[in-house]
């Protein structure tokens, strides 16, 4: 059971998160799902069109439609599995990396500016420190 203090910070933290989450991702030019399995196969490898639906919890039918618009933009490549031939592994390819990266690199550069612009060098180290604490929330 958690106390006041503790919840009231989880839920003013959640809410924060939750805007600060969306602005960064308002600089995607590449739509949010797509950019999320991009990030999927960038991190983890090639993976089946079911093992990428189960990770981002969404019906196989929406991530084959996914997978098949970023086949069409040539960002992944799909090719076969290599013990089980009936499946097909997918991956990115090096203009999906480069797609990622550029996305990636559109929101941090949004949020250094943000950082620079509105925190003093003060708020920014408190900031930095916050960042491991949050970093080890998240992999509690």
């Amino acid at each position: 059971m958690s106390t006041p203090e503790a919840a009231t910070i989880a839920a003013e933290l959640r809410t924060a998160m939750g805007k600060l989450t969306r602005r960064v991702t308002h600089e995607d030019r590449i739509p949010l799902g797509q950019v999320a399995v991009l990030g999927v196969l960038d991190r983890d490898g090639a993976m089946t069109t079911s093992d990428l639906a189960a990770d981002q919890r969404v019906r196989p039918q929406s991530m084959a439609r996914a997978v098949g618009l970023l086949m069409e933009q040539n960002l992944i490549t799909r090719r076969a599995h290599p013990t089980d031939g009936r499946k097909s592994l997918v991956e990115l390819s090096d203009a999906g990396r480069a797609a990622l990266e550029a996305e990636r690199g559109r929101r941090v550069g949004w949020l250094a500016q943000a950082i620079e612009a509105e925190l003093t060098d003060e708020e920014r180290v408190l900031l930095a420190r916050s960042a491991a604490l949050l970093e080890r929330l998240a992999t509690r």
